[in-house]
């Protein structure tokens, strides 16, 4: 993944709606979400949702597509991969981490 990519994916979200969006749609996994559920589950105004979306589908982080008069959007989750990827690729200098717990490397 391109370093300006990443800078994109992390801007889109650095949003508190954007991120509550994209985490949401992590959550319903592979079958997605439409715009009405989510702007029922997160309690935000359409036009609000929409340009959120917009947002992250630029970014790469969601995508949509058209099933019947429905549109279902999903997390983009080979981007989200390489995006955890990009930043954990020098995690510890190679070396193994010690448990999340302990929140130090173990170089």
């Amino acid at each position: 993944m391109e370093e300006q990519q990443v800078v994109r994916s992390l801007a889109a979200l650095a949003q508190a709606h954007r991120l509550k969006v994209f985490r949401l749609l992590v959550v319903a996994g592979p079958q997605g979400l439409t715009p009405g559920a989510l702007a029922q589950a997160l309690e935000v105004p359409a036009a609000t949702l929409s340009f959120h979306l917009k947002e992250l589908s630029h970014a790469g982080l969601v995508t949509q597509e058209r099933i019947s008069r429905n549109v279902v959007y999903r997390a983009a989750f080979e981007h989200m991969n390489e995006l955890l990827a990009f930043l954990t690729e020098n995690c510890c200098q190679g070396e193994a981490c010690l448990p999340a717990s302990s929140n130090h490397c173990a170089c």
